[in-house]
């Protein structure tokens, strides 16, 4: 039975420098010359995570923002979503910036990004060369509702910051924390996960929700995980995800445990 395998990105696909491996790529090709789906469900936008598409050579579409982004690179496809929520939400939270400890808020959609201080402006973060004044966060610059806001705190203030949200607007917007070295904070609309993405691209591809193999390692792959046919957890994942998972990979994502598992799993 041919496969539709779902795969996070940081802390999964990615080793612990934020690239993917010979042997991970070699593997995921493998796979796909076997006959095997690949789809990158990923909570990083599209401009951040679209090098690993092309480096994978793949042609299937992709879930970005957690799921509230289901496209296919480049190409108009009729099954494309974009699912965004309601701005006055961002201007809510710079006005608390202070009160919730944050070191900044950005609100972005498929192409542009808006962070409200320069200062924290990084180029391999925001994959883009520069930031100007148009990339200022204000209630001025954010004209249109966003499809993702991510948030940046201190590590220790991240699950106090995460419930605070929750309590004041989790009847709008979804909170996910990103997997990776630096602790980050996504917002999304309500009832939008990676579950949600997987769902729209079953529609266009050829498989059934049994046939799913997903592999991820944080608090926003539960659904995914939960979803699929079969949840596999990075050895380095949190507890929760291992709670909702068929199996736990035998390696972590700092030594290839997707590739390893799936080599093994799909006998490549």
């Amino acid at each position: 039975m041919k496969k539709l395998i779902a795969i996070d990105l940081d802390g999964t696909t990615l080793n612990q420098d934020s690239v993917i491996t010979e042997k991970t790529a070699k593997t995921l090709h493998r796979a796909i010359e076997d006959g095997h789906s690949v789809v990158i469900a990923t909570g990083r936008p599209y401009r951040m995570s679209k090098h690993f598409y092309q480096e994978l050579k793949l042609t299937t579409p992709m879930i970005n923002f957690n799921g509230a982004l289901v496209h296919l690179p480049e190409k108009k496809w009729a099954g494309e979503q974009e699912i965004s929520f309601d701005r006055s939400i961002v201007f809510d939270l710079l006005a608390e910036k202070k009160n919730l400890k944050l070191d900044f808020i950005a609100a972005e959609n498929r192409e542009t990004f808006f962070i409200d201080d320069l200062n924290f402006f990084d180029q391999h973060f925001f994959a883009s060369d520069f930031a100007t004044n148009d990339n200022l966060l204000t209630v001025n610059t954010l004209q249109t509702n966003p499809t993702s806001v991510l948030l940046r705190s201190q590590p220790e203030n991240v699950g106090s910051v995460s419930e605070e949200l929750k309590q004041q607007f989790g009847q709008e917007v979804e909170v996910n924390t990103w997997g990776g070295p630096k602790p980050i904070l996504e917002v999304v609309a309500k009832g939008i996960q990676k579950a949600h993405g997987l769902k729209r691209v079953l529609e266009s591809v050829n498989h059934k929700q049994e046939d799913i193999i997903a592999f991820g390692d944080e608090h926003n792959d539960v659904e995914m995980l939960k979803f699929a046919g079969w949840g596999v957890a990075m050895a380095n994942g949190t507890d929760q995800l291992k709670a909702v998972a068929n199996d736990i990979t035998g390696l972590p994502n700092s030594e290839d445990g997707m590739a390893d598992y799936l080599t093994k799993y799909l006998d490549l």
